[in-house]
């Protein structure tokens, strides 16, 4: 016999079910306890003593649950995070890449735009950007503006550069943006080719076959149910023998579709599917 939830719990599940009812965002497969500190975050930041008064100023106003929005898809991100990564995807999925003579590659999850740029230079030092259409996806309307400025704080440029120079970059880093807006601004021919749109994991469906799809960090705060949700969207949108990458703490081992992909570089979350 199992405990029953508490009070604070209740509560949280009634927001989450309210924000889907009410404004069709749905965190409700999004693990517990990240989310439940999340909404703590916001609780105080907001000046809202329990989760029921948060969730009646959310549920009365709009602004209120874009700023709440900020809190439950906070991103995490960084240019050229983990290069081990980048540099498998080099030297692994481009070499198969160049066989296309065209190319869809969906950011899932985009967050702010790091890794939408990130990939964008590595394919340009590639020779594939031209031929590429990147759909870069998320469900918060305030990062995906962020990522279609491509302005980054100047601060971080040390350690993306740092980054971009272990994923085996070729160039020098500062060749792709250049100081303004008391930030980075990031060459707009990067993003030339790159769709920016509202796309959930949690309740959407394919929208286009792809080769590659980098979606990094983002299904580590679903559930079991939710991330074999996305796995299947991302096995149904990609080609046949396309390839997958995922973060650094993400797998697919214990998931439905464990069969369907195989491991091309395990300890980097790079993957090919298999099979139809």
């Amino acid at each position: 016999m199992h405990n029953p939830p508490g009070d604070v719990d209740i509560e949280l599940r009634m927001l989450i079910e309210a924000v889907f009812l009410k404004y069709n965002y749905d965190f409700r497969d999004y693990t517990g306890a990240s989310q439940k500190r999340r909404v703590f975050a916001a609780m105080r930041v907001m000046d809202c003593d329990t989760v029921s008064a948060l969730q009646a100023r959310v549920m009365h106003d709009p602004a209120a649950f874009t700023q709440l929005l900020q809190f439950l898809t906070i991103p995490v991100t960084e240019m050229f995070r983990d290069p081990d990564y980048y540099l498998a995807v080099r030297r692994l999925i481009v070499p198969f890449l160049k066989t296309y003579p065209s190319l869809n590659v969906w950011v899932a999850g985009c967050s702010t735009g790091e890794e939408v740029y990130s990939l964008a230079i590595l394919l340009h030092e590639e020779g594939l950007l031209e031929r590429t259409q990147m759909y870069a996806t998320d469900i918060n309307p305030d990062s995906l503006e962020a990522a279609r400025r491509g302005v980054m704080p100047l601060d971080k440029m040390r350690r993306y550069t740092e980054n971009y120079q272990k994923s085996g970059g070729t160039r020098a880093f500062s060749d792709y943006y250049t100081a303004a807006y008391g930030g980075a601004l990031f060459d707009r021919a990067l993003v030339e080719h790159v769709t920016f749109a509202d796309h959930s994991l949690a309740t959407d469906a394919v929208f286009a076959e792809t080769h590659f799809i980098s979606c990094r960090n983002v299904m580590i705060y679903f559930n079991r149910r939710l991330q074999n949700r996305v796995l299947g969207l991302f096995h149904e949108s990609l080609c046949h023998r396309g390839f997958l990458g995922l973060g650094s703490k993400e797998s697919i081992d214990f998931s439905t579709y464990a069969q369907r992909f195989e491991a091309l570089a395990k300890r980097e979350r790079v993957f090919r599917k298999v099979g139809p």
